[in-house]
């Protein structure tokens, strides 16, 4: 996947836990999990932000755009 999620990352810097994240934003922390893993396929703008938001952070901290080298 070209796309990298780096939220768990971020949420070490701001010392904070997933669930704590999950709290603060009110996203199921299953959700939260998925897209930690990198195994969402979409995430809505309005999530995006919420989540930045939270974290103080812009989105190109959470995401990361790698391309393949091939």
């Amino acid at each position: 996947m070209a796309i990298i999620v780096n939220l768990d990352v971020v949420l070490a810097q701001r010392k904070m836990s997933l669930t704590e994240l999950s709290e603060k934003v009110g996203i199921t922390l299953s959700n939260l999990s998925i897209l930690k893993q990198g195994k969402a396929k979409a995430i809505r703008f309005s999530t995006l932000e919420a989540i930045c938001e939270a974290l103080d952070c812009q989105p190109g901290d959470i995401l990361e755009f790698r391309t393949s080298d091939v």
